[in-house]
């Protein structure tokens, strides 16, 4: 029976997966500025640099944070909340171009990433069982494709409009998302009350504040440098107490003896080397198509060419969702993670050895996104088959945040190799061809830790036994008990698969 009541499962996935698009589009469609970014804001590459940083880390905080507040508060209020907050940030940009002001903008648009694993939360609440696996694999292909279509989007009005223009293409873009969330997506009233957990979140932020800054500002503080190598420490001791804390509190923001499970906790690891090995096939890629001939490699594409080839791979990710979803429906996302790997292998491996064509690296940069695609898609059948109902907004966030912790880290230890092996072109410094092949191994070196990690997923059974035991099936309109403490949560279509607490 269908748990939308009043709207067709279609629209509301096509509503969500709108949303999710516009939020990952986002990220990328100020990327052809990002040379041009000390001139456009007055200040130098260092201070500008915050623009980029700044939604890194307001992203990693806040999407854990948005996934607990959906399961007290609601999953629908949380998107709106979140796409408001980016157009807000949007807005501000607009109209300004002094730093400060940008830098408050693009923090507020960071805020706006966790509406895809709300609405993979909101989808299982909502969707009746045959829809659903596609639905969520769909959705979560949004992160990479978006992104990958947001590029030449991006280079396009940059290339003949004002740089402001960006930032009014995405508020125009997530106001369509908040308008069609509110008029099409049916409010879940699921809900696990409690207390929120603010010392969680002063402690979880501090800890990736601490962690992300030095990692995404190592290249240019020193690696070896105090006050990066302090950052780092400091992270350490803040993660340890923060742990320490959330064990004993009765509302956690996370629940760490939740993430902890076999499952989920290999899930996360996986979802650490998947986002490390997509976003691999973003730093090299682009060079080489962009590079001038003479560099010996390059393929003198221009931003908006090298951007086309690159969103080949995003919609391949769009057009492999369904099946994704009907891989893990059959074998379990164990088999589905593990061939995501393999061609996220294959895709480096051609790249290593044809590189010398437009048509080599669009192969190659489309082999990966497949990979990726079905990796990405696999994750939350994973993680929702391991959690209670009433905290599947944390444990999507959650895992959004360790793919996040991916890209991070494929971007400064790529960065620094890249910026290690360069070549001299007049009074341009290039990578070298050697730093490209060295960084497309360490991709493919992180895929193959993906695949491994993979492996040691239960087998579908063992993972459905070894899942949180299913409640007595209700009618509609009757109350299944939550975790131990909380407040009751209400079956509403008689289907409904919260389970309780171990």
């Amino acid at each position: 029976m269908p748990r939308t009541p009043g709207k067709s499962s279609g629209v509301v996935i096509a509503a969500l997966a709108f949303s999710g698009m516009v939020v990952s589009m986002m990220f990328t469609l100020v990327v052809p500025i990002i040379p041009d970014l000390p001139r456009l804001v007055s200040a130098s590459a260092e201070d500008a640099s915050w623009v980029i940083t700044s939604t890194l880390l307001s992203s990693a905080v806040f999407t854990p944070v948005s996934g607990r507040l959906g399961d007290m508060y609601g999953k629908r209020r949380m998107i709106v909340i979140s796409l408001s907050l980016m157009i807000l940030g949007s807005a501000i940009c607009v109209f300004t171009s002094a730093l400060p002001l940008v830098v408050i903008g693009r923090t507020l648009q960071g805020c706006a990433v966790g509406v895809i694993p709300l609405g993979i939360s909101i989808m299982r609440d909502l969707l009746p069982p045959g829809r659903l696996g596609s639905a969520m694999a769909l959705m979560s292909a949004t992160l990479g494709a978006g992104g990958a279509i947001g590029l030449p989007l991006g280079a396009v009005v940059a290339q003949y409009a004002n740089w402001h223009v960006l930032f009014l293409v995405a508020a125009a873009m997530g106001a369509a998302g908040l308008v069609l969330t509110i008029t099409l997506v049916p409010v879940s009233p699921l809900r696990t009350g409690g207390r929120f957990d603010f010392l969680g979140v002063a402690g979880l932020s501090a800890g990736l504040v601490c962690f992300l800054l030095p990692i995404s500002k190592g290249g240019s503080w020193g690696w070896t440098s105090p006050l990066t190598l302090g950052l780092f420490a400091a992270a350490v001791v803040i993660f340890a107490l923060w742990g320490w804390a959330e064990l004993r509190m009765r509302n956690p923001l996370v629940d760490l003896r939740t993430t902890t499970r076999r499952e989920v906790l290999l899930t996360n690891l996986a979802s650490i080397a998947f986002g490390f090995a997509m976003f691999g096939t973003q730093l090299v890629f682009p060079q080489v198509l962009q590079a001038p001939a003479a560099s010996g490699y390059g393929l003198g594409l221009t931003l908006f060419e090298a951007g086309l080839c690159m969103a080949v791979g995003g919609g391949m990710m769009i057009v492999l969702s369904p099946v994704s979803a009907r891989v893990t429906g059959a074998y379990g996302p164990k088999v589905t993670l593990m061939l995501g790997a393999l061609l996220s292998i294959a895709g480096y491996v051609t790249a290593l050895f044809l590189m010398t064509e437009v048509w080599h690296v669009a192969l190659a940069a489309t082999i990966v996104s497949a990979g990726a695609g079905l990796g990405y898609a696999a994750m939350p059948a994973s993680i929702m088959g391991a959690v209670p109902t009433s905290e599947t907004g944390a444990a999507n966030g959650f895992n959004s945040l360790m793919r996040s912790i991916g890209t991070s880290t494929a971007s400064a230890v790529i960065g620094a190799v890249l910026a290690s092996q360069t070549v001299q072109l007049g009074a341009v410094t290039l990578p070298s061809r050697d730093g490209l092949q060295i960084a497309l191994v360490i991709s493919a070196v992180a895929a193959a830790a993906g695949m491994v990690i993979s492996a040691f997923l239960p087998r579908r059974g063992s993972a459905r036994r070894g899942a949180l035991p299913e409640p007595p099936q209700g009618r509609p309109g009757t109350r299944l008990p939550g975790k131990a403490g909380e407040p009751l949560v209400d079956d509403v279509a008689g289907d409904a698969r919260s389970r309780s607490a171990d």
